[in-house]
This record gives structure tokens, C-alpha cells and sequence, in this order.
């Protein structure tokens, strides 16, 4: 649905009328003008008229998405792109190193971008990446807020490659803008310009773990250094980052599992997923009975599971003063296409058929945290989002939320 007006403006004969395309869902302008006898226009002694067309249809859904780097954000963007179809790619012809996805329906873009200091400034400041100070948050909420009314704008690149400001590339608005980092929800103003907001909350144990994995096995750096460059981020993290998880809609929570005592190697997992209720367009996922206090070990004939086992869990909580829903998953999937059977104990889902959660998690078997909680949850809030979307478009048109479907 399109809401459209006209009006004229007069110009000289020789400044010549524009057509102005916003190229995204919020406003779309054509301008054209007459000024001959051929075109039938109105001359005002050497003057031109020109007609403006302007309309204005559904302005982008803006999703947030916060988290300290090596969180899986990248994965969980990826997972995200994909329930809305089509693949995340690079802007085609721009920057080689850029850090923007875009999908179909979906603009990714990474708050790392707005850096005001690069790699060297940051040192000769003495300052981290996590620091406020480190970037500009009024062009931050400048863009976002234009990317949502409708503008496209001139985004600047941090390249993570050389450590350098990169020039700008052109971001237009899509039909869902996505922005992911360190700070999506640190300035109030760009916090109140989202749509929903995910916070990725990694437990200290299992974010030393992973680097460890990652860091010690892949790159060949000790683990003297992998702590002190967990320690150096740490008290930034604390300040900056971790408090922006009061704000979310919704929180991924991993965790040491509980179900082998000790355990410090972060291969088996306890995750948590915290729903805020009452977030418009956003019902909380449940198991078997709404409210309830649930523990449930799905382990037998229905699901393979070798040691240690899974374990599910939910009910209501509260978190930083907010009432919410807890789903916690404990342990991992020894066969993925079993997850159906969970499935079909969850209700609220937001799916468009039975079996879609393990579709999609089938369909990115291969992606990190595709056999415990972390990429179930991912996939389900992916989900989630499809749907508040479509209720939010279906909202700003005055039609059935079917008749906004993706």
C-alpha cells in the first residue's frame, strides 16, 4: 500500500527538474517537468513547471544485534538472512573488504564501520575498539535513523584488514536493515530507532574456551597471550558492552554445561534463550504449557543421545527488573533431523509449516553451534523476526498480517 501526492515547483529553463529515487520502502519520487509546446506544459516567461510525484510506503524494520567480537554474530547474521531467502553477499562492485552483507530482502551492516579512530589512533590514544570514545555515535544515529525514514546514505568502512577509515559505500534502505557490533544499543538514540534487539551474552568460561580453540589451534598463540588479551578487553567489556544486555528483547546465553561437573572445555554447552514480555509483535517461545515451570530430558526412543545427554528446561523469570521466559537447552544433538521431535513440544515458533526449525537447521548443518542451543535458538529467533516483520508491515498498511507474508 502507497500513499501518494503531487505538487509543482517552477525552475529556470535551464535548471533542469531531477526524478529523485529513495530506493528503498520508505518514499519513492518521480519528478518530471513540460515546458514546450510538444509536452503541453505551462511556460512562466523562460520558466519551466515541474510535477512531483511522492510516495510513501513501508519504511525499512530495524533489528539490532549486539555482541563482543568472536560471539557468533557473523553465523547468527547468516542464519538470519537465510529465513528471509536468498544468500548474504558483499555489495557487487564495491570495497573487496567491506563488512556490508546484502540478501533480498536484508542490509547487514557492522558497527565497527563507525570507528572514529583507526587501528593506530587507537593506539596512540591508548584506547580500545570498545570504547565510546573510539567512535562517532552521532553519524551512527544520523544514518540509522535516515536508512529508517527512508534515505539512503554514505556509510563510512573500517577495514579490518589494514586497520584503516576506507572511503564510504552507498547503503540504501531495505526491507529489513540489520545492524550488528559492539554498540547497536549503547546510545539511546540509535536504541530507539530499533525494532527489536538481540544481545549474544557469552559466558566468560566459554568465551576463554573458544578463543583457545580458535586462537591456540588456528593462529599458533600461546595461552599466556590468549589471556592477556582477554583481560586487556575486559574492564571496556565490563563498562561498555555486557550493560546493553538490559535493553534486549531478547538474549542468547551460553554457558558451561551442568550436565558434566567440572567441565571447562566448552564443547558441550548449556544455552539460554531470555524473552522480554510484552514486546509488541513478539510472543515468547514456550514449552509444553505457557507459564509453567518445565524440566524435560527428551533423551529415548524419539532422540539419540549419547553422553551426556540434553536437557530442557523453561518457565518464567525475571531479568534486570523485567518479566521474561526462559528456554534453556543443556547438551547437544547427536542427529539433527531427531530435532523435529523437539520441535514439535514448542509452541509459538513462528514457523510457516511443521518441521521448519529443522529444515533450517539441516539446511546449515554445517555452520557453528548447529548441533546444540546456540543455533537452535539463533534459527528460532530468525524466525521470530520474519514474523514481527511481517506484523509491523501489515500494521503500517492496514492489512491482515497474511497479506504482508515473505
Amino acid at each position: 500500500m502507497a500513499i501518494c501526492s503531487a505538487h509543482t515547483t517552477t525552475t529556470s529553463l535551464h535548471s533542469p527538474c531531477t526524478t529523485v529515487s529513495n530506493a528503498g520502502f520508505r518514499q519513492r519520487q518521480v519528478i518530471f517537468f513540460t515546458s514546450n509546446r510538444r509536452s503541453g506544459g505551462r511556460r512562466h516567461g523562460g520558466a519551466r513547471t515541474c510535477f512531483q510525484v511522492s510516495c510513501s510506503v513501508d519504511k525499512p524494520v530495524v533489528i539490532g544485534l549486539a555482541a563482543d567480537s568472536g560471539c557468533g554474530k557473523s553465523t547468527f547474521m547468516r542464519r538470519l538472512t537465510s529465513v528471509f531467502g536468498g544468500a548474504a553477499v558483499p555489495p557487487k562492485g564495491g570495497n573487496p573488504d567491506s563488512n556490508t552483507l546484502i540478501s533480498d530482502t536484508t542490509t547487514v551492516i557492522c558497527l565497527d564501520d563507525y570507528h572514529s579512530l583507526d587501528r593506530n589512533g587507537r593506539k596512540e590514544y591508548g584506547v580500545t575498539a570498545l570504547d565510546p570514545r573510539a567512535n562517532n555515535f552521532d553519524l551512527m544515529y544520523e544514518q540509522v535513523k535516515a536508512i529508517k525514514d527512508g534515505q539512503a546514505v554514505e556509510k563510512p568502512i573500517y577495514n579490518h584488514v589494514t586497520g584503516l577509515l576506507d572511503p564510504p559505500e552507498l547503503i540504501t534502505p531495505p526491507k529489513i536493515f540489520v545492524i550488528e557490533g559492539l554498540h547497536p544499543m549503547f546510545d539511546q538514540r540509535v536504541r530507539d530507532l530499533l525494532d527489536f534487539s538481540i544481545y549474544l551474552d557469552i559466558s566468560d568460561e566459554v568465551k576463554f574456551a573458544w578463543k583457545i580453540q580458535r586462537d591456540m589451534a588456528e593462529r599458533g598463540h600461546s595461552l599466556e597471550s590468549i589471556q592477556a588479551s582477554i583481560e586487556a578487553r575486559k574492564p571496556d567489556f565490563d563498562a561498555y558492552i555486557d550493560p546493553q544486555k538490559q535493553y534486549a528483547d531478547a538474549v542468547i546465553e551460553v554457558l558451561p554445561t551442568q550436565l558434566i561437573p567440572g567441565d571447562n572445555e566448552g564443547k558441550v554447552l548449556r544455552v539460554k534463550l531470555i524473552m522480554k514480555e510484552g514486546v509488541k509483535f513478539f510472543n515468547p517461545v514456550y514449552l509444553f504449557d505457557e507459564g509453567s515451570s518445565i524440566s524435560w530430558v527428551p533423551c529415548g526412543r524419539k532422540l539419540t543421545c549419547s553422553y551426556p545427554g540434553i536437557k530442557f528446561a523453561y518457565g518464567p523469570d525475571t531479568y534486570f527488573g523485567n518479566e521474561v521466559s526462559v528456554l534453556e537447552m543443556d547438551g547437544q544433538f547427536d542427529k539433527l533431523d531427531e530435532l523435529i521431535y523437539v520441535e514439535s513440544h514448542l509452541s509459538n515458533l513462528s514457523t510457516k509449516f511443521y518441521g521448519e526449525v529443522t529444515q533450517q537447521m539441516l539446511k546449515h548443518a554445517d555452520f557453528p553451534g548447529s548441533n546444540n542451543g546456540t543455533g537452535l535458538f539463533q534459527t528460532i529467533i530468525g524466525l521470530k523476526i520474519r514474523d514481527l516483520y511481517e506484523q509491523i508491515v501489515a500494521e503500517r498498511a492496514g492489512v491482515p498480517a497474511e497479506a504482508a507474508k515473505v
